[in-house]
Protein backbone atom coordinates (compact mmCIF):
# COMPACT_ATOMS: atom_id res chain seq x y z
CA UNK A 1 0.00 0.00 0.00
CA UNK A 2 1.37 3.37 -0.98
CA UNK A 3 0.75 5.38 2.18
CA UNK A 4 1.29 8.85 0.86
CA UNK A 5 1.03 11.10 -2.11
CA UNK A 6 4.53 12.60 -2.46
CA UNK A 7 3.44 15.74 -4.36
CA UNK A 8 3.86 19.17 -2.76
CA UNK A 9 1.02 21.62 -3.00
CA UNK A 10 1.27 23.06 -6.53
CA UNK A 11 0.17 26.57 -5.61
CA UNK A 12 2.92 27.00 -3.04
CA UNK A 13 5.49 25.43 -5.36
CA UNK A 14 4.74 28.08 -7.97
CA UNK A 15 4.50 30.92 -5.47
CA UNK A 16 7.57 30.20 -3.33
CA UNK A 17 9.69 28.00 -5.57
CA UNK A 18 9.88 25.00 -3.25
CA UNK A 19 11.62 21.95 -4.68
CA UNK A 20 9.97 18.57 -4.87
CA UNK A 21 12.05 15.98 -3.04
CA UNK A 22 11.92 12.21 -3.69
CA UNK A 23 10.90 9.87 -0.88
CA UNK A 24 10.64 6.08 -0.65
CA UNK A 25 7.52 4.51 -2.10
CA UNK A 26 6.89 2.41 0.98
CA UNK A 27 7.07 3.00 4.70
CA UNK A 28 8.12 0.23 7.10
CA UNK A 29 6.52 -0.82 9.27
CA UNK A 30 3.20 -0.22 7.54
CA UNK A 31 0.41 1.50 9.42
CA UNK A 32 -2.97 -0.16 9.62
CA UNK A 33 -5.33 0.57 6.69
CA UNK A 34 -7.63 2.32 9.19
CA UNK A 35 -5.19 5.27 9.07
CA UNK A 36 -5.64 5.75 5.30
CA UNK A 37 -8.29 8.56 5.28
CA UNK A 38 -6.40 10.54 7.92
CA UNK A 39 -3.06 10.06 6.16
CA UNK A 40 -4.70 11.47 3.06
CA UNK A 41 -6.66 14.33 4.61
CA UNK A 42 -4.90 15.19 7.89
CA UNK A 43 -1.39 13.71 8.12
CA UNK A 44 -0.48 16.41 10.64
CA UNK A 45 -3.00 14.99 13.12
CA UNK A 46 -1.53 11.50 12.66
CA UNK A 47 1.97 12.84 13.33
CA UNK A 48 0.90 14.74 16.46
CA UNK A 49 -1.01 11.82 17.97
CA UNK A 50 1.68 9.34 16.94
CA UNK A 51 4.37 11.36 18.73
CA UNK A 52 2.33 11.46 21.94
CA UNK A 53 2.06 7.67 21.73
CA UNK A 54 5.78 7.41 21.15
CA UNK A 55 6.87 9.74 23.94
CA UNK A 56 4.09 9.70 26.55
CA UNK A 57 1.97 6.60 26.10
CA UNK A 58 -0.02 5.70 29.26
CA UNK A 59 2.12 2.76 30.39
CA UNK A 60 5.35 4.70 29.90
CA UNK A 61 3.92 7.80 31.57
CA UNK A 62 2.71 5.95 34.68
CA UNK A 63 6.10 4.26 35.13
CA UNK A 64 7.78 7.66 34.82
CA UNK A 65 5.41 9.18 37.40
CA UNK A 66 6.02 6.40 39.92
CA UNK A 67 9.76 7.09 39.82
CA UNK A 68 9.45 10.91 39.79
CA UNK A 69 6.66 12.01 42.15
CA UNK A 70 7.62 12.51 45.80
CA UNK A 71 4.32 13.30 47.53
CA UNK A 72 1.59 11.77 45.39
CA UNK A 73 1.05 8.12 44.63
CA UNK A 74 -1.11 6.11 42.23
CA UNK A 75 -4.20 4.34 43.60
CA UNK A 76 -7.49 4.42 41.67
CA UNK A 77 -6.57 7.35 39.40
CA UNK A 78 -3.54 7.00 37.13
CA UNK A 79 -1.33 9.96 36.27
CA UNK A 80 -1.73 9.10 32.59
CA UNK A 81 -5.48 9.64 32.98
CA UNK A 82 -4.93 13.13 34.39
CA UNK A 83 -2.48 13.92 31.61
CA UNK A 84 -4.95 12.70 28.98
CA UNK A 85 -7.76 14.83 30.41
CA UNK A 86 -5.61 17.95 30.61
CA UNK A 87 -4.22 17.35 27.10
CA UNK A 88 -7.75 17.43 25.70
CA UNK A 89 -8.35 20.79 27.38
CA UNK A 90 -5.11 22.49 26.32
CA UNK A 91 -5.49 21.23 22.74
CA UNK A 92 -9.08 22.44 22.57
CA UNK A 93 -10.88 19.15 21.96
CA UNK A 94 -12.65 19.68 25.32
CA UNK A 95 -13.50 23.09 26.77
CA UNK A 96 -12.87 22.27 30.43
CA UNK A 97 -11.56 19.57 32.72
CA UNK A 98 -15.15 18.85 33.80
CA UNK A 99 -16.21 18.38 30.16
CA UNK A 100 -13.27 16.07 29.51
CA UNK A 101 -14.16 13.97 32.56
CA UNK A 102 -17.83 13.80 31.61
CA UNK A 103 -16.90 12.58 28.14
CA UNK A 104 -14.84 9.76 29.68
CA UNK A 105 -17.04 8.65 32.61
CA UNK A 106 -17.02 5.02 31.45
CA UNK A 107 -13.21 4.89 31.63
CA UNK A 108 -12.74 6.77 34.93
CA UNK A 109 -13.63 5.04 38.18
CA UNK A 110 -13.35 8.03 40.54
CA UNK A 111 -15.53 11.08 41.18
CA UNK A 112 -14.98 14.52 39.70
CA UNK A 113 -13.99 16.01 43.11
CA UNK A 114 -11.34 13.29 43.39
CA UNK A 115 -9.95 14.30 40.01
CA UNK A 116 -9.74 17.96 41.01
CA UNK A 117 -8.14 17.03 44.32
CA UNK A 118 -5.52 15.04 42.43
CA UNK A 119 -4.88 17.93 40.02
CA UNK A 120 -4.58 20.40 42.89
CA UNK A 121 -1.96 18.21 44.52
CA UNK A 122 0.40 17.59 41.60
CA UNK A 123 3.81 18.83 42.68
CA UNK A 124 5.15 21.68 40.58
CA UNK A 125 8.45 19.81 40.43
CA UNK A 126 6.66 16.87 38.81
CA UNK A 127 5.08 19.18 36.23
CA UNK A 128 8.50 20.65 35.41
CA UNK A 129 10.07 17.18 35.19
CA UNK A 130 7.33 16.19 32.72
CA UNK A 131 8.42 18.96 30.34
CA UNK A 132 12.09 17.98 30.66
CA UNK A 133 11.21 14.33 30.08
CA UNK A 134 9.11 15.04 26.97
CA UNK A 135 11.77 17.37 25.53
CA UNK A 136 14.48 14.81 26.17
CA UNK A 137 12.46 12.13 24.39
CA UNK A 138 11.84 14.14 21.23
CA UNK A 139 15.19 15.93 21.01
CA UNK A 140 17.03 13.07 19.23
CA UNK A 141 14.08 12.72 16.83
CA UNK A 142 14.16 16.42 15.93
CA UNK A 143 17.95 16.33 15.51
CA UNK A 144 17.67 13.42 13.07
CA UNK A 145 14.89 15.15 11.17
CA UNK A 146 16.74 18.46 10.84
CA UNK A 147 20.21 16.97 10.36
CA UNK A 148 23.37 18.84 11.26
CA UNK A 149 22.71 22.50 11.99
CA UNK A 150 25.26 25.26 11.95
CA UNK A 151 25.09 26.88 15.38
CA UNK A 152 26.36 30.49 15.26
CA UNK A 153 28.50 29.63 18.31
CA UNK A 154 30.47 26.52 17.42
CA UNK A 155 30.54 23.84 20.11
CA UNK A 156 28.00 25.62 22.30
CA UNK A 157 24.28 25.28 22.91
CA UNK A 158 22.14 28.40 22.92
CA UNK A 159 19.35 28.62 25.51
CA UNK A 160 16.81 31.43 25.71
CA UNK A 161 15.39 32.22 29.15
CA UNK A 162 12.23 34.19 29.83
CA UNK A 163 9.43 34.41 32.37
CA UNK A 164 5.74 33.68 31.97
CA UNK A 165 3.05 34.74 34.45
CA UNK A 166 -0.15 32.69 34.32
CA UNK A 167 -3.17 34.93 33.84
CA UNK A 168 -5.56 35.61 36.69
CA UNK A 169 -7.98 32.83 37.53
CA UNK A 170 -11.66 32.89 38.39
CA UNK A 171 -12.57 33.58 42.04
CA UNK A 172 -13.72 30.01 42.67
CA UNK A 173 -11.64 29.32 45.77
CA UNK A 174 -13.58 30.34 48.90
CA UNK A 175 -10.96 32.77 50.18
CA UNK A 176 -10.86 34.59 46.82
CA UNK A 177 -14.58 35.29 46.48
CA UNK A 178 -14.50 38.51 48.49
CA UNK A 179 -11.29 39.84 46.85
CA UNK A 180 -11.65 42.24 43.92
CA UNK A 181 -8.04 41.88 42.72
CA UNK A 182 -7.25 39.26 40.11
CA UNK A 183 -5.76 36.12 41.73
CA UNK A 184 -2.50 34.93 40.12
CA UNK A 185 -2.05 31.14 40.41
CA UNK A 186 1.65 31.06 39.55
CA UNK A 187 4.47 31.90 37.20
CA UNK A 188 7.44 30.15 35.63
CA UNK A 189 10.72 30.58 33.81
CA UNK A 190 10.93 28.71 30.51
CA UNK A 191 14.08 27.62 28.66
CA UNK A 192 13.85 27.45 24.87
CA UNK A 193 16.29 26.00 22.33
CA UNK A 194 16.11 28.29 19.25
CA UNK A 195 18.01 25.84 17.03
CA UNK A 196 15.53 23.02 17.66
CA UNK A 197 12.53 25.38 18.09
CA UNK A 198 11.80 23.49 21.29
CA UNK A 199 11.00 24.35 24.94
CA UNK A 200 13.39 22.15 26.90
CA UNK A 201 12.95 23.13 30.55
CA UNK A 202 10.70 25.06 32.92
CA UNK A 203 11.08 26.38 36.47
CA UNK A 204 7.61 26.84 37.98
CA UNK A 205 6.71 28.92 41.03
CA UNK A 206 3.43 28.65 42.92
CA UNK A 207 3.63 32.26 44.16
CA UNK A 208 2.20 34.44 41.39
CA UNK A 209 3.70 37.58 42.98
CA UNK A 210 7.22 36.19 43.36
CA UNK A 211 10.06 37.95 41.55
CA UNK A 212 11.42 36.03 38.58
CA UNK A 213 14.87 36.62 40.04
CA UNK A 214 13.95 34.45 43.03
CA UNK A 215 14.05 31.43 40.69
CA UNK A 216 17.52 32.13 39.30
CA UNK A 217 19.32 30.06 41.94
CA UNK A 218 17.47 26.98 40.69
CA UNK A 219 18.32 27.90 37.10
CA UNK A 220 22.01 28.18 38.01
CA UNK A 221 21.95 24.69 39.49
CA UNK A 222 20.80 23.28 36.15
CA UNK A 223 23.57 24.85 34.06
CA UNK A 224 25.92 22.84 31.87
CA UNK A 225 29.41 23.86 30.74
CA UNK A 226 29.44 25.76 27.42
CA UNK A 227 25.71 26.54 27.38
CA UNK A 228 25.01 30.12 26.25
CA UNK A 229 22.13 31.78 28.11
CA UNK A 230 20.37 34.70 26.44
CA UNK A 231 17.93 36.75 28.50
CA UNK A 232 16.37 40.18 28.95
CA UNK A 233 17.50 42.83 31.44
CA UNK A 234 15.29 41.51 34.26
CA UNK A 235 17.87 38.72 34.65
CA UNK A 236 20.86 41.07 34.69
CA UNK A 237 21.88 40.68 38.34
CA UNK A 238 25.36 40.09 39.73
CA UNK A 239 24.50 36.76 41.35
CA UNK A 240 23.23 35.34 38.04
CA UNK A 241 25.87 36.66 35.63
CA UNK A 242 28.79 35.83 37.92
CA UNK A 243 27.19 32.49 38.77
CA UNK A 244 27.09 31.59 35.08
CA UNK A 245 30.71 32.67 34.70
CA UNK A 246 31.82 30.50 37.66
CA UNK A 247 30.11 27.47 36.11
CA UNK A 248 32.08 27.91 32.87
CA UNK A 249 28.92 28.67 30.96
CA UNK A 250 28.20 31.82 28.94
CA UNK A 251 25.61 34.56 28.81
CA UNK A 252 24.30 37.38 26.63
CA UNK A 253 22.02 39.55 28.78
CA UNK A 254 20.71 43.06 28.28
CA UNK A 255 22.10 45.44 30.92
CA UNK A 256 19.79 46.54 33.73
CA UNK A 257 19.99 50.17 34.82
CA UNK A 258 21.06 49.15 38.34
CA UNK A 259 23.69 46.59 37.31
CA UNK A 260 26.99 47.51 39.06
CA UNK A 261 30.23 47.46 37.03
CA UNK A 262 33.46 49.33 36.41
CA UNK A 263 34.40 50.56 32.93
CA UNK A 264 37.88 49.62 31.71
CA UNK A 265 39.55 51.50 28.86
CA UNK A 266 37.81 53.33 26.03
CA UNK A 267 34.77 52.34 24.05
CA UNK A 268 35.58 51.12 20.53
CA UNK A 269 33.54 51.46 17.37
CA UNK A 270 32.91 47.99 15.90
CA UNK A 271 30.64 48.51 12.90
CA UNK A 272 27.06 48.46 11.70
CA UNK A 273 24.38 45.74 11.73
CA UNK A 274 20.80 45.67 10.48
CA UNK A 275 19.40 47.41 13.55
CA UNK A 276 22.06 50.01 14.26
CA UNK A 277 25.68 50.82 15.10
CA UNK A 278 27.71 48.63 17.47
CA UNK A 279 30.31 49.71 20.06
CA UNK A 280 32.23 47.68 22.64
CA UNK A 281 34.01 48.30 25.96
CA UNK A 282 35.48 45.95 28.62
CA UNK A 283 34.06 46.05 32.14
CA UNK A 284 34.76 44.44 35.51
CA UNK A 285 32.01 43.12 37.80
CA UNK A 286 32.62 42.06 41.41
CA UNK A 287 30.50 39.29 42.91
CA UNK A 288 29.35 39.10 46.54
CA UNK A 289 32.63 37.47 47.55
CA UNK A 290 34.63 40.33 46.01
CA UNK A 291 35.94 38.21 43.13
CA UNK A 292 36.41 40.14 39.87
CA UNK A 293 34.87 38.99 36.59
CA UNK A 294 35.96 40.45 33.23
CA UNK A 295 32.97 40.98 30.94
CA UNK A 296 32.25 42.92 27.76
CA UNK A 297 29.70 45.72 27.47
CA UNK A 298 28.25 46.15 23.99
CA UNK A 299 26.28 49.23 23.03
CA UNK A 300 23.91 49.24 20.07
CA UNK A 301 22.83 52.67 18.86
CA UNK A 302 19.49 51.83 17.30
CA UNK A 303 18.14 53.02 13.96
CA UNK A 304 14.62 52.90 15.38
CA UNK A 305 13.38 53.33 18.94
CA UNK A 306 12.23 50.31 20.92
CA UNK A 307 8.60 50.05 22.03
CA UNK A 308 9.77 51.56 25.34
CA UNK A 309 11.30 54.56 23.56
CA UNK A 310 14.96 53.50 23.97
CA UNK A 311 17.37 54.79 21.33
CA UNK A 312 20.20 52.51 22.42
CA UNK A 313 20.60 49.28 24.34
CA UNK A 314 23.51 47.83 26.31
CA UNK A 315 24.34 44.12 26.35
CA UNK A 316 26.64 42.38 28.83
CA UNK A 317 28.43 39.13 27.93
CA UNK A 318 31.27 36.95 29.16
CA UNK A 319 31.90 35.46 25.71
CA UNK A 320 35.39 36.12 24.40
CA UNK A 321 35.95 38.07 21.19
CA UNK A 322 37.32 34.93 19.54
CA UNK A 323 34.06 33.08 20.31
CA UNK A 324 31.68 35.87 19.30
CA UNK A 325 32.45 39.35 18.01
CA UNK A 326 30.30 42.25 19.15
CA UNK A 327 28.15 42.22 16.02
CA UNK A 328 27.29 38.54 16.51
CA UNK A 329 26.47 39.14 20.18
CA UNK A 330 24.09 41.96 19.23
CA UNK A 331 22.40 39.79 16.59
CA UNK A 332 22.02 36.87 18.99
CA UNK A 333 20.41 39.10 21.59
CA UNK A 334 18.06 40.54 18.97
CA UNK A 335 16.89 37.01 18.12
CA UNK A 336 15.81 36.36 21.72
CA UNK A 337 12.31 37.43 20.62
CA UNK A 338 11.98 33.79 19.49
CA UNK A 339 10.97 32.73 23.00
CA UNK A 340 8.43 35.56 23.25
CA UNK A 341 6.97 34.30 19.97
CA UNK A 342 6.78 30.82 21.51
CA UNK A 343 4.74 32.23 24.44
CA UNK A 344 2.44 33.99 21.97
CA UNK A 345 1.97 30.71 20.13
CA UNK A 346 1.13 28.92 23.37
CA UNK A 347 -1.57 31.51 24.05
CA UNK A 348 -2.90 31.62 20.47
CA UNK A 349 -2.76 27.94 19.49
CA UNK A 350 -3.24 26.16 22.82
CA UNK A 351 -5.27 26.73 25.97
CA UNK A 352 -2.08 27.15 27.99
CA UNK A 353 -3.62 29.19 30.82
CA UNK A 354 -6.85 27.60 32.05
CA UNK A 355 -8.39 30.35 34.16
CA UNK A 356 -10.87 27.98 35.81
CA UNK A 357 -7.96 26.29 37.60
CA UNK A 358 -7.34 28.51 40.62
CA UNK A 359 -5.08 26.26 42.65
CA UNK A 360 -1.43 26.97 41.77
CA UNK A 361 -0.35 23.37 41.30
CA UNK A 362 -3.26 22.59 38.98
CA UNK A 363 -2.69 25.78 36.96
CA UNK A 364 1.05 25.09 36.62
CA UNK A 365 0.33 21.50 35.59
CA UNK A 366 -2.00 22.81 32.87
CA UNK A 367 0.71 25.18 31.63
CA UNK A 368 3.30 22.37 31.57
CA UNK A 369 0.93 20.07 29.67
CA UNK A 370 0.53 22.89 27.14
CA UNK A 371 4.34 23.01 26.84
CA UNK A 372 4.30 19.25 26.17
CA UNK A 373 1.68 19.77 23.44
CA UNK A 374 3.93 22.48 21.98
CA UNK A 375 6.83 19.99 22.07
CA UNK A 376 4.72 17.53 20.07
CA UNK A 377 3.95 20.25 17.53
CA UNK A 378 7.68 21.02 17.34
CA UNK A 379 8.26 17.50 16.02
CA UNK A 380 5.56 18.04 13.40
CA UNK A 381 7.19 21.29 12.26
CA UNK A 382 10.61 19.63 12.23
CA UNK A 383 9.25 16.89 9.95
CA UNK A 384 7.76 19.52 7.66
CA UNK A 385 11.07 21.38 7.72
CA UNK A 386 12.99 18.21 6.84
CA UNK A 387 10.88 17.83 3.69
CA UNK A 388 10.18 21.41 2.61
CA UNK A 389 13.00 23.36 4.26
CA UNK A 390 13.10 24.79 7.79
CA UNK A 391 13.15 28.44 6.68
CA UNK A 392 10.28 27.86 4.28
CA UNK A 393 8.11 26.31 7.01
CA UNK A 394 8.96 29.05 9.53
CA UNK A 395 8.09 31.79 7.04
CA UNK A 396 5.02 30.31 5.41
CA UNK A 397 3.28 27.76 7.67
CA UNK A 398 0.95 29.06 10.38
CA UNK A 399 1.01 27.22 13.69
CA UNK A 400 -2.51 28.52 14.31
CA UNK A 401 -3.92 26.55 11.38
CA UNK A 402 -1.88 23.48 12.34
CA UNK A 403 -3.25 23.55 15.91
CA UNK A 404 -6.74 24.31 14.61
CA UNK A 405 -6.71 21.20 12.42
CA UNK A 406 -5.44 18.96 15.21
CA UNK A 407 -8.18 20.31 17.48
CA UNK A 408 -10.90 19.71 14.89
CA UNK A 409 -9.78 16.26 13.79
CA UNK A 410 -8.60 14.72 17.06
CA UNK A 411 -11.88 13.43 18.56
CA UNK A 412 -13.17 11.97 15.30
CA UNK A 413 -9.81 10.36 14.60
CA UNK A 414 -9.74 8.71 18.03
CA UNK A 415 -13.26 7.33 17.48
CA UNK A 416 -12.23 5.74 14.17
CA UNK A 417 -8.71 4.66 15.17
CA UNK A 418 -8.71 2.75 18.46
CA UNK A 419 -5.83 2.93 20.93
CA UNK A 420 -4.57 -0.50 19.88
CA UNK A 421 -3.67 0.82 16.42
CA UNK A 422 -1.42 3.56 17.82
CA UNK A 423 0.87 1.21 19.75
CA UNK A 424 2.89 0.68 16.55
CA UNK A 425 4.53 4.07 17.27
CA UNK A 426 5.86 2.88 20.64
CA UNK A 427 8.36 0.29 19.40
CA UNK A 428 8.99 1.54 15.89
CA UNK A 429 12.76 1.64 15.15
CA UNK A 430 14.03 5.25 15.01
CA UNK A 431 14.99 4.99 11.34
CA UNK A 432 11.48 3.81 10.43
CA UNK A 433 9.91 6.53 12.56
CA UNK A 434 11.96 9.24 10.83
CA UNK A 435 11.04 7.83 7.43
CA UNK A 436 7.36 7.70 8.37
CA UNK A 437 7.33 11.28 9.66
CA UNK A 438 9.00 12.54 6.48
CA UNK A 439 6.52 10.71 4.29
CA UNK A 440 3.60 12.04 6.30
CA UNK A 441 5.07 15.53 6.04
CA UNK A 442 5.42 15.07 2.28
CA UNK A 443 1.68 14.45 2.04
CA UNK A 444 0.70 17.68 3.82
CA UNK A 445 -1.13 20.22 1.66
CA UNK A 446 0.74 23.31 2.74
CA UNK A 447 -1.78 25.75 1.30
CA UNK A 448 -4.16 24.76 4.12
CA UNK A 449 -1.75 26.23 6.66
CA UNK A 450 -0.38 29.23 4.80
CA UNK A 451 0.41 32.31 6.88
CA UNK A 452 -1.32 35.60 6.08
CA UNK A 453 0.86 38.27 7.69
CA UNK A 454 -0.91 41.57 8.12
CA UNK A 455 0.61 44.90 7.28
CA UNK A 456 1.48 47.58 9.83
CA UNK A 457 -1.38 48.66 12.06
CA UNK A 458 -3.04 51.92 11.17
CA UNK A 459 -3.59 54.47 13.95
CA UNK A 460 -7.06 54.17 15.44
CA UNK A 461 -9.23 57.19 14.57
CA UNK A 462 -10.68 59.22 17.41
CA UNK A 463 -14.23 58.09 18.08
CA UNK A 464 -17.05 60.60 18.31
CA UNK A 465 -19.43 60.24 21.24
CA UNK A 466 -23.03 61.02 20.29
CA UNK A 467 -25.14 62.31 23.15
CA UNK A 468 -28.25 60.26 23.88
CA UNK A 469 -27.14 57.64 21.29
CA UNK A 470 -25.49 54.67 23.02
CA UNK A 471 -26.01 52.55 19.91
CA UNK A 472 -26.14 53.04 16.13
CA UNK A 473 -27.57 50.96 13.31
CA UNK A 474 -24.85 49.41 11.18
CA UNK A 475 -27.31 48.90 8.31
CA UNK A 476 -28.18 52.62 8.22
CA UNK A 477 -24.53 53.66 8.27
CA UNK A 478 -23.71 51.30 5.37
CA UNK A 479 -26.73 52.58 3.44
CA UNK A 480 -25.43 56.12 3.96
CA UNK A 481 -22.06 55.06 2.50
CA UNK A 482 -23.80 53.87 -0.68
CA UNK A 483 -25.63 57.17 -1.08
CA UNK A 484 -22.39 59.19 -1.03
Amino acid sequence: MNLLNKTLDNDLCLKYGTIKQPYPEEVAPMLSPVFAPFIKNSPISVMARGMLERVLNPEQLDKWFDTTAKEQYTKDLLFSTLFGLMSQVVQGSQRSVHAAVQASTEDIAVSIPSIYNKLNGIESGTSAALVRYAAGQVEPIIRKLLGKQNCPLAGKRIKLLDGNCIEKSHHRIKELRSIAAGPLPGKSLVVYDPMLHLPIDVFPCEDGHAQERSLLKTVLESMVVDDVWIADRNFCVVEFTCGIDKRKAWFIIREHGKYPFELIGKEKYIGKIETGTVYEQPIVVRDDAGEEHAFRRIRVKLKNETRDGDTEIFIVTNLSRSSANAKLVARLYRDRWTIETAFQRLAQYLNSEINTLGYPRAALFGFCVALVAYISMSVVKAALGAVHGVDFIEQNVSGYYVANEIEGVYQGMMIVIGNEHWTVFQDMPPSDLIRLLKNLAGNVKLSKYQKHPRGPKKPQPKRIAMKNKPHVSTAKILAERKRR
